[in-house]
């Protein structure tokens, strides 16, 4: 299933009042839940403030970056994977030159590795997050100038 329409699902998910969808198209299937629980739901918005205010002083840095460069952004939620596998090298490092169409990282979502494809040509001016870190949806992983 690609990537853009389960962002799709996200995103209809969150506007409405529903707390579950589930697709299949094919042999392939998506099930996206929003949090049920109580307890979910209170420490979703306390991890987002320590988040926010752990990073707010680069906030400030790397809207400078923003300006001056194209931004890739995480088109789902999930783990942010550097490498196609523990023992293979990185796919780019800072400083690499990058053409439309070449994989950038993996982002694991549902047990699925989602190949993150460059929209853009030029060099890698930053990687905004480790090897192994959960990603969110539309959030900043990589700049390209």
């Amino acid at each position: 299933m690609d990537i853009r329409k389960i962002k799709k699902l996200i995103e209809m998910l969150q506007e409405s009042d529903l707390t579950e969808i589930e697709v299949g198209q094919g042999d392939e299937s998506v099930r996206i839940t929003r949090g049920g629980s109580q307890n979910s739901v209170v420490s979703a918005p306390i991890q987002q403030a320590i988040i926010e205010s752990q990073h707010s002083p680069d906030n400030t840095s790397n809207q400078t970056q923003v300006e001056s460069g194209n931004l890739i952004k995480s088109p789902i939620v999930g783990t942010f994977y550097r490498k196609p596998g523990p023992d293979k090298d990185p796919f780019i490092r800072v400083g690499d030159s990058v053409e439309v169409g070449d994989v950038l990282c993996i982002i694991e979502a549902m047990k699925m590795m989602n190949e993150i494809k460059s929209e853009y040509s030029g060099k890698i001016t930053s990687i905004n997050i480790e090897d192994g870190q959960p990603v969110e949806f539309d959030q900043h992983i990589i700049t390209i100038e």
